[in-house]
């Protein structure tokens, strides 16, 4: 199995990599919140260990972005004890909460839950109207015609579609998909819309992507006048 530790602390991250691979696992590590987040999007894990408080990115916003396309289970892993943390945790889509310092021999047993319990089974596969997406394959379709997305491009359909039905404004997309607070001198939310549609809406009849105007976009089907 394939975990991947974001930690700052050497020391830390060294123990439990060491602890982990003695017990048969496959381990990555990241030092920092933003490299982390790129290996959790880019790689395919059996469990994400991700400490709170992280540089670049702390543990509160990585898993923020990253739920948006992912649901592999994150164990927090943190010095900080205070209810309304591990309530936040959770609330984000964290799966468990083990708080520094800690046994290895419970740590371990968390992590082996989460492994087995994996992500749910109907997150690999979303639809809207006859647009299809394979998230485990990274694959789209629309009816037999198979899209070819960039991994921005599919993040950012499959936040649309998980949501579908959803008025997402342009500051939500770009905290999601980004992480970036909107700016609204930048385009970049508008730019990759027009290109996410040049390529699942064009040449169909029936139009997935909406604008509402003044708010944001939503996905749906929606029949031709």
């Amino acid at each position: 199995m394939h975990i991947l530790i974001v930690e700052d602390e050497p020391k830390t991250s060294a123990y439990l990599k060491k602890g982990l691979e003695e017990s048969g696992f496959s381990v990555d590590v990241a030092s920092d919140g933003a490299d982390g987040l790129l290996l959790a999007q880019e790689q395919d894990y059996d469990v994400i260990v991700l400490d709170v408080m992280l540089p670049t990115m702390d543990g509160w916003a990585v898993l923020k972005v990253l739920r948006a396309t992912h649901a592999t289970p994150v164990l927090f892993l943190t010095a900080r004890d205070d209810v309304n943390d591990r309530v936040r945790g959770l609330e984000l889509g964290g799966d468990d909460y083990l708080v520094k310092p800690f046994a290895f021999v419970e740590f371990l047993a968390r992590v082996r839950t989460l492994a087995r319990r994996g992500p749910p089974r109907e997150s690999e596969r979303l639809a809207v109207g006859d647009l299809e997406m394979d998230i485990q394959r990274r694959r789209v379709k629309r009816g037999a015609t198979r899209i070819d997305l960039t991994p921005r491009e599919f993040s950012l359909l499959q936040l649309l579609v998980r949501r579908q039905g959803e008025v997402l404004s342009r500051t939500q997309i770009a905290s999601y998909v980004w992480d970036m607070n909107f700016d609204s001198d930048t385009n970049v939310v508008e730019v990759a819309i027009r290109r996410l549609r040049a390529k699942i809406d064009d040449g169909f009849p029936v139009k997935l992507i909406q604008t509402v105007r003044g708010v944001g976009y939503v996905i749906e089907a929606k029949e031709p006048d």
